[in-house]
This record gives C-alpha cells, sequence and structure tokens, in this order.
C-alpha cells in the first residue's frame, strides 16, 4: 500500500492526495509536518511534503509523485492520451505551481501567520503576482476545467493553489489579484467540490485547521 506523508493544510499534499482519490487507489495517510522528521533517511531530502513510500522506497516532490501515479495507476486517465495535449496540461500545472502559488507564498507570512511584510515587500510580490496570474490565464481555460472539457491533474493543482492566491492577495493587498485578473475561482472551486474527492479534501483540511487552532489557543493557556 502506498503511504502519503504531509499534512491537510498543505496544498501540495492535498494534490497529491486528490490524484490517489481520483484514482480510487487505496493508500495510507500518514501525519508528517515539513522539517527533519521528513528529511531522516532520504525520504524527503529537503523536508519538504508531501512525500509517498511505495515498494520501490520514497519519491518526493508533488508533479514527480503525480506522474508516478498516472503511470502506475493508468485508469482512470488524469492526463491526455495525445502528447502535445499532455505536454499542455503540465504547462499549465508549472504556472499554477511555481509562477502563481510560489509568488503568491510570499504574502502567507501575513496573510495566515501574523507575521508583517514591509510596504516595498508587498508592493514588489503585488506586482510579480499580477504578471505571473496574466500569464497563467493566457494559457487556463476554465470550459469548464482548467485546461479544457475534461477533468485533469491541472484541476487536482489549481483547486488547492489558486484560492490561496486569491485569499492572500485579497487579505494583504486589498485587493483579490484572481478575480482581478477576470478569473472567477469561485464559481471554479464549486464546480471542483461537486466531485466527492475534493470534498474529502475540503472537510479534511477545515477539521486539520480546527485542530491547529484549538491547539494554538491551548499553547496560550499553558504557563
Amino acid at each position: 500500500m502506498i503511504k502519503l506523508f504531509g499534512f491537510s493544510l498543505s496544498n501540495y499534499h492535498n494534490k497529491v492526495k486528490f490524484i490517489l482519490l481520483e484514482k480510487g487507489v487505496d493508500f495510507e495517510e500518514v501525519p508528517v509536518r515539513p522539517g527533519a522528521a521528513a528529511s531522516e533517511d532520504g525520504k524527503s531530502p529537503l523536508g519538504k511534503v508531501p512525500f509517498i513510500e511505495t515498494e520501490h522506497g520514497f519519491l518526493s516532490e508533488s508533479q514527480a509523485i503525480a506522474d508516478y501515479l498516472e503511470v502506475r495507476f493508468p485508469t482512470p486517465a488524469l492526463m491526455p492520451s495525445d502528447p502535445w495535449q499532455a505536454a499542455k496540461v503540465r504547462e499549465l500545472i508549472t504556472y499554477c505551481d511555481l509562477h502563481v502559488e510560489l509568488c503568491a507564498r510570499q504574502l502567507y507570512k501575513q496573510a495566515f501567520f501574523g507575521g508583517k511584510l514591509t510596504p516595498e515587500d508587498i508592493e514588489r510580490v503585488k506586482a510579480q503576482l499580477t504578471k505571473h496570474i496574466a500569464a497563467f490565464k493566457e494559457l487556463a481555460r476554465f470550459a469548464p476545467y482548467a485546461a479544457g472539457d475534461t477533468f485533469t491533474q491541472a484541476d487536482c493543482a489549481v483547486y488547492v493553489s489558486l484560492p490561496l492566491a486569491a485569499m492572500a492577495s485579497k487579505l494583504v493587498i486589498g485587493e483579490d489579484l484572481v478575480a482581478a485578473a477576470g478569473i472567477d475561482w469561485k464559481a471554479y472551486v464549486g464546480l471542483i467540490e461537486q466531485r466527492p474527492a475534493a470534498q474529502k479534501i475540503a472537510a479534511d483540511r477545515k477539521a486539520d485547521q480546527a485542530r491547529s487552532m484549538a491547539a494554538a489557543r491551548a499553547e496560550k493557556l499553558v504557563p
């Protein structure tokens, strides 16, 4: 059985989890936070999550895992059979993961974790993120799915990451840059959450968030 290591507040963990659920793969979810525990014994050399354990060993990086799962469990297919269309799906995933989400991640410190960014940093990220979302929009189709008329791996990536960019920009910059670019991400999320796998991910994420908030409150009460 495949073991998936990570936690339900991680969008990249949820990207892999979404794929596993959509494919009906029997897997065990093992709670692990980023850091030393993840990096020991070569499980994930940079201590990042998610990573998986198979009978062959450990594999890290969400897209490497996604590509492995697509080959090992080809049904149902989450990548087009046509090489060009498959490449376009991977291109869209790259823009979502590396250019939109990682750029927006610079805002998370203030948006979600109580930190503070300088006005200069906020303006710099705003300019970068506006440019990157516009580039992403050029590739995305939302017709009705991210890459076209079929649910693909792109949706597993976009569903878990694009809303974070929207919410973080709204909280820190004061404007939802995703919506401002003309992307109706809320309607898209509503469409994806009609799928049982997405409902499972959303429920687990909310439960993990509630546990984390309860733990934080408890720590404040301890002298």
